[in-house]
């Protein structure tokens, strides 16, 4: 029963080769992990958000690793043992046996830990499209921030596999004002993070400038100067940051996180694509008052 169930899942992706066959994978463990915190009232707490978040609750075009939360309330006493326990629970009820690394401790106000397994690939072993080694585990990270930044707005928004939960997570421009803080923050080029911005732009959705200022004062090169996070203090900056990056490295990082259909698309990937999409968001941003 597990095994169609799975092997019809697989089935929707259509993988056209081993990586994103191994991508599909990762992203049902994700279907899987989301229902268990669900599960586990997790959601009345917490806001899902980020790459993963977009993929599965919103239909972005590239698949991501790990699974970003923060939460509503700052908390310095959260861990992530109740809520990993209870998942080790729901997915062994499914026959699928999780290994937990790294510290899931309260050293740091980001906490992290690491799901593991191998139970996937053992049981869709034979019905794979594509040739894998059935004792290669799938990882996934799972990450919160509990003292995020203020000025963020959520939704619910739902998923139907493997069974019909609701998700808390960020509105789109709160999701696209924390990933702008990637964007001007980040120490090195992320691939990822640009396609987003392509995602959000081409959406027409503006950015929730009062979360990036909150973000900006509290994390990166700007932390404590108060900086006035104007329409035009960011789109400056953003257009400064754009003609910074080397466009054929950021390609190369986002390449094996989407279809092979969508490769061709990376070749045109310049200043002048992005500065183009940065333009049409000042003028939507100009119509929206911000």
């Amino acid at each position: 029963m597990m095994k169609d169930i799975l092997s019809d899942r697989l089935k929707e992706y259509a993988p056209a080769n081993a990586i994103e066959q191994e991508n599909a994978l990762a992203e049902i463990m994700q279907h899987y992990v989301l229902a268990s915190l669900a599960r586990a009232r997790f959601f009345g707490r917490a806001i899902f958000h980020e790459g993963t978040c977009l993929r599965i609750l919103y239909g972005l075009h590239r698949f991501s690793e790990d699974l970003d939360f923060v939460l509503k309330d700052a908390d310095p006493a959260f861990d992530w043992k109740s809520c990993v326990d209870r998942i080790r629970h729901d997915c062994a009820a499914e026959g699928i046996q999780l290994d937990v690394q790294g510290r899931a401790g309260k050293e740091t106000a980001v906490r992290k830990v690491f799901l593991k397994t191998d139970s996937i690939g053992q049981i869709l072993n034979l019905e794979l499209p594509y040739a894998r080694h059935a004792t290669r585990k799938i990882r996934i990270k799972l990450e919160i921030d509990t003292n995020p930044p203020g000025g963020a707005t959520f939704e619910t928004r739902f998923i139907t596999f493997p069974m019909a939960t609701a998700i808390t997570c960020m509105d789109l421009p709160s999701g696209f004002g924390s990933k702008c803080h990637a964007l001007l923050c980040s120490e090195y080029v992320k691939g990822r993070d640009w396609y987003d911005f392509l995602w959000y732009a081409s959406r027409k959705v503006t950015p929730n400038l009062d979360l990036l200022s909150h973000a900006l004062a509290q994390q990166g090169p700007w932390a404590g100067q108060q900086i006035a996070v104007t329409t035009a203090w960011f789109l400056k900056t953003l257009r400064s940051r754009i003609m910074e990056i080397d466009w054929r490295v950021a390609a190369q990082d986002v390449a094996r996180f989407i279809m092979t259909r969508e490769q061709e698309g990376l070749r045109v990937w310049s200043a002048p694509l992005f500065l183009q999409h940065l333009e049409d968001l000042a003028g939507k941003m100009a119509e929206a008052g911000r």
